[in-house]
């Protein structure tokens, strides 16, 4: 049931669609005689539109989760095991085009190359199944050995995890496959913004890692200035807000201990 509310309302949430249903609404005031009314919410609905495409909200939003956690230190020594989150690539498209299809967040997948290099002798495992509504797109670990044989990272190196559907599932499931033993050191690859919620999975089953993070979306510092481009300001904003919702509702259903987990 968890899963399901968080592919259906989650999306509801989302500014961009919460202020297009607002706008609707008030096309339908005007239609229905309340002209007034309907007029008010659909420039209401316009302002916040351009607001938050335009404005510095969504970089904002998406910085305070990109400086939670610094970039990994290299100087403490080579990781037993590293663990690496999914939602790199698309498996629908993959499936489609009979090539391994990455997104935005590629640099989850392609760090992989350097960290079998630099420490060879560490185990590497891949967390990622099918996380979509219907459950029929296909688990995307299942296309990250072609991707693997073009790195030159032979593919007995990574072990696959193909049935978590979410964060939660991937500290779960990633944890039964590394069965960590005490004093080993594992790292977590994921991105900059999502790594507050994905550490806070990982500490709450008892799985200790260290954040690597990558596939970062801001500077250090964010600059106030104007998007030139609406539609890439508000997908910004929506994957921030996405990100933000997900730590609220991961910290009401217990599955992290802190609103917003720190090093």
């Amino acid at each position: 049931m968890l899963f399901l509310a968080s592919k259906i309302l989650l999306p509801l949430l989302l500014p961009s669609n919460l202020l297009i249903l607002l706008g609707l609404a008030g096309l339908v005031l005007m239609l229905t005689g309340r002209r007034r009314a309907g007029l008010r919410l659909a420039a209401v609905s316009l302002l916040l539109l351009a607001i938050l495409g335009f404005g510095p909200i969504g970089p904002l939003l998406t910085n305070i989760l990109e400086n939670r956690f610094p970039a990994w230190d290299a100087d403490r020594g080579p990781p037993d095991g590293i663990v690496v989150l999914g939602s790199a690539i698309n498996p629908v498209l993959s499936r489609d085009r009979g090539v391994t299809a990455l997104n935005a967040a590629a640099e989850r997948v392609t760090v992989i190359a350097k960290l079998a290099r630099d420490f060879p002798d560490a185990r590497i495992v891949f967390t990622s199944g099918d996380a979509s509504l219907t459950g029929k797109a296909g688990a995307e670990a299942d296309y990250l050995p072609p991707l693997l044989d073009t790195f030159g990272v032979p593919r007995a190196r990574v072990v696959l995890e193909t049935h978590a559907r979410n964060t939660a599932e991937n500290a779960a499931f990633s944890k039964a496959l590394a069965d960590p033993k005490p004093g080993e050191r594992w790292l977590l690859v994921t991105s900059a913004q999502h790594m507050p919620r994905a550490i806070g999975c990982f500490r709450r089953i008892g799985f200790t890692v260290e954040a690597y993070p990558v596939d970062w979306r801001t500077r250090r510092h964010v600059r106030w200035g104007l998007s030139t481009s609406l539609s890439g300001g508000l997908a910004r904003t929506d994957d921030a807000v996405h990100e933000w919702l997900g730590l609220l509702a991961y910290w009401l259903i217990g599955r992290t201990d802190q609103l917003l987990p720190g090093p």
